[in-house]
């Protein structure tokens, strides 16, 4: 007994077995998390090596290039990348995707155990990162503080950062901007020589007097009790009257050689937001943890925050990643339910019969809800991807259900019983359903072999269909003929509504199936016209090639974007918070009601802050967050805004370096493609000189909006050169004489202040004044041991130098990168402009320039595409051979797929789209769909030869009865992708090209399959019959010779 006899016969069963997968289904539907991409594996291990006081060339030879060597042994490795500045090495390891990072790491771990004794004694250990989506922080906050500023940190700590990092799934709450408090002792140099006193010994005094000294227990009778000295500061205040010295019998007090401030840390960040100065803080999510579910939380606890605060701080969004996340999803999950309700019309229109709209209304969700379940299982969550792929879906699924709807009503109107109709009619074309959905898994089975970056994407998307196809055959082989039995009857007569309804639309689909009879009837007696007429188009489709552009991703609108501005290096943080002042009210007033937070941040950070360590940061640094209204909400796009920012930063010359950066943050997919070229070479006054010649050339490009090298200008700063033989003379080594001048610029922390279970430093130096030119550093006074005093410029010179504040290297050499931003021209061609113009370019010999950044991504995705592409080709017609038994056949239906690409290229050259990763989806989806609407024409065409009919009889005869389930099948996917591709919703940008790639294609080889398809079977079958005449007349010739001769 067959599946759909089984089915007919046990209705209930059938439909409770498919009601319990829609619970299933529907309840992991409501389990899964939602977020904006699959789940990408990290594919980067950073190994951080700090290396206190030297500067970036030291670190280059004695640091990184050891590791180097080493770590390029690690399997799997893609490239090596290495930042070598002051103090740190920091090597990226970027690896091939797809490769279990914890094993890496492990590898990463043993190769430095075996270089560790090679590295200079003062290295650090080598810190071991890996790199992940988590460190992109999920939510940033602004803070506008008017009184409350200087002990802005304290109040935050208490009172926003523990409690948001109490909430389940909080990785670390960072605090930028808000200086913390320190207790400064500023000394006075004069007043310590008079006394014969130094740094040194008051810090060393300080502590000493700041101590709690437990004094062990001791008996009274029968009690015990413990003895202590309570000596630790419970007023800053106190540090006054510290006794630090006699001179000539009298009491030295710390009052008397120095000043106590209670105060701030002297260098540090300040954050400002619209304007007022504040603070930023940073909420970053543990690996693995749900983004939109932690935004969620974090909002609503910010107005029980508020509450505990004081007055005149105020907290506000400047970025929520998940309002992104949201939206994008909401707006997909909205083109989904279009796409339902189109097919549901088409469906309804074509069939005339509300019961058997009925029945399609049924079977679509069903599958659709089946494949969360898959997701469940899988651990995926609700993305960009997975939608996509159920709308893609939608149209598809119809197909099979149609397939055998269209048969069961025919047998039902021949008048035979609706039992026996589902039985008989779902049997004549069982076959060919499970033939078509083989064709779909057939060319979605291998996207889920994608290596890299295009892989993460793709994977997801080839289990669903495949899962999605399996689920809709089944339902369509045993579901909709078990409610074909029950639901349709034999109409008798019709309501005249329906008629005044119903018969323009059944004489408009008759006069197009007659029309196309006579079109077909024309054509397959003018074979070669036709043949000749489909090449030249597809010809002229080629054309259209040249003009459309390609990129990587399409950039995708967030409503977000970050500045990054330089000044000269050593610029004081005052001039940049002025310049910084200006911009902002220049924004927001040019921008008012687009722009919502303009929040900035300027200065040296502090050094265990660990989100500003990971970007740059100093005090000629200006960092900028904007995020201006929903795109719905606002006329201007935000690539404009961000072109006229550039315009705008161009009257400032004073910036070394502008970047407007599309998006917030320049990796992942949403990104604004960029062409990054890469010059390799050890000579640095070479390869700056190249930069620059590059960079000047490249302003010139049509598209490029500004351009960035990545090596900062070289920084002036001064140097002690000690002279050894004096420093002996004195009694003195060079590392006591540079500890010496530390404590005096930087300054010595004595001891640690205790208040309400924070501690701050207490720091003692030289007052503000007295460190402030080359004389004071000079007569800085350095004491031997035997307490003599010598003074800094009888033991050296201090020189003015210059020194490369990084060195960059990648793969083992020295690197400058030259990046340019494209705005409105495809990448592909500024990729080619800039090539044209290093060609041109007199470079020397030991120079070389390679492309990377997303253009390296693209040529990846799209080598891996086209080969994706051709397997598909060779799956699909092993399994259309398998079908037909013949290798005629499935070759004319893979003749048609050129017909389709034309169609793409001809819809992105009209609507100005370029040729990106999603658009090469979209055409590689349609081979399958395209190839489908071919098979039911074949399959009915080689049923009519089998009854007897002519060639030309059996085309004509099935190209009739077919033309509406054809048409139907592409009305359904196009209707589905028509919303997708005219949204305007957020992350349109994404899918947009797959959607309008797909209606392309189809529209065109649809129209071209229906007439070229028929008239190939023509051919080829024409030629077999002309075949099997000759053999007969053959055979025919040797009988009657054998007649003659016997």
């Amino acid at each position: 007994m067959s599946l759909y006899e089984g089915a007919v016969k046990k209705p209930i069963m059938t439909s409770l077995c498919f009601l319990a997968v829609v619970i299933f289904g529907l309840f992991s539907l409501s389990k899964l998390p939602i977020d904006l991409y699959p789940d990408i594996d990290t594919n980067t291990i950073m190994v951080m090596t700090a290396y206190p006081g030297a500067s970036a060339s030291d670190i280059e030879n004695n640091v990184t290039r050891p590791l180097e060597n080493v770590l390029n042994a690690v399997s799997n490795l893609k490239h090596i990348t290495s930042r070598s500045s002051e103090n740190m090495s920091l090597i990226t390891l970027e690896f091939e995707f797809g490769n279990d990072i914890d094993v890496l790491t492990n590898d990463v771990r043993d190769k430095l155990d075996m270089v560790s004794s090679q590295l200079p004694d003062d290295v650090e250990n080598p810190i071991i990162f890996k790199f992940s989506t988590d460190m992109i922080p999920i939510v940033l906050l602004s803070v506008q503080a008017n009184e409350s500023q200087s002990a802005l940190y304290k109040i935050l700590d208490d009172r926003v950062v523990n409690p948001l990092a109490r909430i389940p799934g909080v990785g670390t709450v960072s605090i930028s901007g808000a200086p913390q408090r320190e207790i400064q002792v500023y000394c006075d140099p004069y007043k310590l020589e008079a006394y014969n006193l130094s740094i040194e010994t008051i810090s060393s005094i300080i502590g000493a007097e700041n101590k709690n000294i437990p004094g062990g227990n001791f008996d009274i009778g029968n009690e015990t009790y413990s003895l202590r000295v309570e000596g630790e500061f419970d007023d800053s205040r106190q540090l006054e009257d510290v006794v630090v010295g006699t001179h000539n019998g009298a009491t030295v007090y710390l009052r008397d050689v120095a000043k106590v401030v209670d105060t701030v840390e002297e260098r540090a960040q300040e954050t400002y937001n619209n304007g007022v100065q504040g603070a930023m803080i940073v909420v970053q999510k543990q690996s693995g943890a749900n983004s939109v579910e932690i935004s969620k939380k974090v909002q609503q606890a910010l107005p029980r925050l508020q509450k505990n605060l004081p007055s005149d701080v105020k907290l506000g969004v400047i970025v929520d990643t998940s309002d992104n996340i949201l939206n994008t999803i909401d707006s997909l999950t909205e083109t989904v339910m279009y796409a339902l309700l189109f097919v549901v019309i088409v469906v309804f229109l074509f069939l005339g019969r509300w019961r058997a709209t009925l029945i399609i209304c049924i079977t679509i969700p069903l599958s659709l809800i089946a494949s969360f379940i898959y997701l469940a299982i899988s651990g995926n969550t609700i993305n960009i991807i997975s939608l996509s792929s159920l709308s893609i879906a939608i149209g598809m699924v119809v197909d099979d259900a149609i397939v055998v709807l269209e048969n069961v009503t025919t047998h039902i109107e021949r008048g035979s019983d609706p039992k026996q109709a589902a039985v008989h009619g779902t049997n004549e074309v069982a076959i060919s359903v499970v033939a078509s959905t083989l064709t779909m898994i057939a060319v979605f089975f291998p996207l889920t072999m994608v290596s890299g970056m295009s892989g993460v994407l793709f994977k997801q998307l080839g289990w669903m269909m495949c899962a999605i196809m399996f689920v809709s055959t089944v339902s369509a082989l045993s579901l909709t003929p078990m409610l074909c039995s029950q639901l349709l009857r034999l109409q008798k007569t019709q309501s005249r509504a329906f008629k005044i309804f119903f018969k323009p639309i059944e004489r408009t689909l008759d006069g197009l199936d007659n029309w196309y009879a006579r079109m077909l009837n024309w054509a397959v007696r003018h074979r070669m016209v036709v043949l000749i007429g489909c090449v030249l188009f597809f010809i002229l489709s080629l054309f259209c090639a040249k003009t459309v552009g390609t990129e990587f991703f399409p950039a995708q609108d967030n409503a977000r974007i970050a500045v990054q501005l330089e000044l000269p290096i050593g610029t004081r943080k005052e001039v940049a918070q002025e310049i910084s002042e200006k911009l902002t009210n220049q924004w927001l007033s040019k921008y008012k009601g687009i722009m919502k937070i303009c929040n900035y941040t300027v200065g040296q950070a502090d050094s265990d802050n660990t989100w500003a360590s990971m970007q740059d940061n100093g005090s000629h640094i200006i960092s900028f967050n904007i995020s201006l209204v929903d795109p719905g909400d606002r006329d201007i796009t935000l690539e404009k805004v961000c072109d006229e920012m550039r315009e705008d930063l161009k009257a400032y010359p004073e910036f070394s370096k502008a970047q407007v950066i599309l998006g917030g943050s320049n990796t992942g997919m949403s990104a604004q493609a960029s062409a990054d070229f890469e010059i390799y070479g050890y000579s640095m006054e070479e390869t700056d000189s190249v930069a620059a010649k590059l960079k000047r050339e490249l302003l010139n490009v049509k598209g490029v909006s500004e351009v960035n090298i990545s090596r900062s200008d070289y920084q002036p700063e001064y140097q002690v050169d000690f002279d050894r033989e004096k420093l002996a003379l004195h009694g003195l080594n060079l590392s006591t004489a540079a500890t010496y001048l530390r404590n005096r610029i930087n300054g010595a922390t004595a001891s640690k202040y205790r208040e309400d279970g924070d501690e701050y430093d207490i720091k003692v130096r030289y007052a503000p004044e007295y460190r402030t030119s080359l004389e004071a550093i000079e007569n800085i006074l350095v004491y031997n041991n035997k307490g003599e005093g010598v003074r800094i410029k009888d033991l050296g010179t201090v020189v003015e130098r210059f020194a490369p504040p990084t060195i960059e290297r990648k793969d083992r050499e020295r690197i400058v990168t030259v990046s340019a931003v494209i705005s409105g021209a495809p990448l592909g061609d500024v990729v080619n402009a800039g090539n044209a113009i290093i060609d041109k370019m007199e470079i020397p010999s030991d120079i070389t320039i390679q492309v990377a950044g997303s253009f390296e991504d693209q040529q990846d995705s799209f080598r891996d595409l086209g080969t994706l592409g051709i397997l598909i080709i060779i799956l699909v017609f092993i399994v259309m051979a398998a079908q037909f038994e013949s290798l005629t056949y499935p070759f004319i239906l893979i003749l048609s797929v050129p017909f389709a690409m034309s169609g793409v290229l001809m819809a992105l050259f009209i609507t100005n789209t370029t040729l990106s990763v999603m658009s090469l989806l979209g055409s590689i989806m349609l081979i399958g769909i395209v190839v489908k609407n071919g098979i039911v024409l074949i399959d009915y065409t080689i049923l009519c030869r089998e009854r007897g009919q002519s060639v030309l009889n059996s085309v004509v005869t099935a190209g009739k009865s077919r033309l509406r389930p054809v048409l139907m099948t592409t009305m359904t996917t196009i209707l589905g992708m028509i919303p997708m591709a005219v949204s305007t919703g957020q992350g349109a940008e994404m899918w947009s090209p797959m959607a309008i790639a797909v209606i392309g294609g189809l529209t065109v080889s649809t129209i071209l399959t229906l007439i070229y398809v028929p008239t190939m079977y023509c051919i080829f079958g024409g030629v077999g019959i002309k075949r099997q005449r000759r053999k007969m007349q053959k055979q025919l010739n040797a009988y009657f010779k054998e007649q003659k001769n016997g």
